[in-house]
């Protein structure tokens, strides 16, 4: 039996980052999924439900057209999966449903330094590999909002571990939720290329994805 498919979306029409293809190679080598990774918007206007989910890794900016929105929302709606990667969350701003997929939007970040993540779910798939205070470096996204209205976090930020943040004592950094009848995981980690060579995120993204696929 093949394996089920990934649609990675990596299109950019805002900042791009530079880790992009350390990303998609690590999502090629994760392994239990074929990988379509694409950049042309004509691809989420295609039908999407061959796809056991679609990932945005470090998307930005508006990257789908108004066909592809459609498409997107129904195949999410009707059981599809949906995984964001880092930059998803400065992607789509002028699509009301996309930040309400996600649960939050992008409002800054301090520079990359190293920091901890503290575990708030430890059965969950993408994270009951971590220790409960994951030591890592990355880039601390901040958020306009909290998640955790619609979503359940799985991971949040120890503001006091580095300098810069700006949420305070409630700031996820990787969360999950379902949307109709399909399943959304997102991490705001992810940022360099070298996370794509540590074994734990690399669990942490394959737990997330797998979860999101229903696999």
């Amino acid at each position: 039996m093949a394996d089920p498919a990934l649609l990675v979306y990596t299109r950019t029409t805002g900042y791009r980052h530079d880790s992009i293809p350390a990303g998609v190679a690590a999502l090629r080598g994760l392994g239990g999924f074929e990988v379509h990774a694409h950049e042309d918007p004509a691809a989420l206007e295609e039908p999407l439900e061959k796809y056991a989910a679609v990932v945005f890794l470090s998307t930005s900016g508006e990257v789908l057209t108004p066909a592809g929105r459609e498409r997107l929302a129904a195949y999410v709606e009707g059981g599809g999966g949906f995984a964001g990667v880092h930059a998803a969350t400065c992607t789509e701003d002028d699509w009301p449903y996309y930040g309400e997929l996600l649960a939050a939007r992008f409002a800054g970040h301090p520079p990359v330094q190293p920091g901890r993540a503290l575990v708030e779910d430890r059965d969950h798939p993408a994270t009951r590999h971590l220790p409960p205070v994951w030591e890592v470096t990355d880039e601390w996204y901040d958020f306009h909002a909290s998640p955790r209205p619609s979503a359940h976090v799985l991971l949040s930020a120890d503001e006091s571990s580095y300098a810069g943040g700006a949420m305070g004592d409630d700031h996820p950094l990787a969360w999950c939720r379902t949307q109709g009848a399909g399943r959304v995981f997102y991490t705001a980690l992810g940022h360099p290329a070298e996370a794509y060579a540590d074994p734990l995120f690399l669990d942490h993204l394959r737990g997330g994805i797998s979860w999101a696929a229903a696999r």
